[in-house]
């Protein structure tokens, strides 16, 4: 394996973003495990419960859209921090057809916990804060592109 980058292969997989990204986002969730598995969470239920810490109540509808996970997805995680007693799941009295997700008193009282994550997260990373919230800027933006080219693509014609 080479050393450096070969700048003529469109191909080389250390230049491709797609590489980089996943590779980060692993690296960064293992970080987190070891902060999250005291608190019997996983990191997509820890994204869940940040969403439900800031916005309480939400419909699954309203989740699912915050956190850009399919409802699929999105109800399993659901059903297991509901059993772990975090949230509560109940009809909208408002909507019959709509779920709303709510904190139980424990899902509220671990936010003191999770406080401590983000600092520990940082100190743990060793990088300069700034150098992370650039990174949040251009990862912020990397998504919006993301999404506008999902959203502007057609698909394929078919043949009959």
């Amino acid at each position: 394996m080479s050393d450096h980058l070969d700048d003529g292969d469109p191909l080389a997989l250390e230049q491709q973003v797609c590489f980089a990204l996943s590779v980060a986002a692993r690296g960064v969730v293992a970080v987190y495990r070891p902060l999250l598995e005291p608190m019997g969470l996983t990191h997509p239920q820890y994204l869940v419960m940040l969403a439900l810490w800031q916005y309480a109540p939400l419909s699954v509808r309203d989740l699912s859209r915050l956190l850009q996970l399919d409802p699929g997805t999105l109800s399993p995680l659901l059903k297991r921090l509901e059993a772990t007693g975090y949230v509560r799941r109940e009809r909208d009295r408002a909507d019959e057809r709509s779920l709303a997700v709510t904190l139980t008193a424990a899902g509220e009282a671990l936010r003191a916990r999770a406080e401590q994550i983000p600092p520990a997260i940082v100190e743990r990373l060793g990088l300069p804060i700034d150098d992370l919230r650039q990174l949040h800027t251009a990862l912020t933006r990397v998504i919006a592109a993301a999404n506008g080219a999902a959203a502007s693509a057609t698909p394929p014609p078919t043949t009959a």
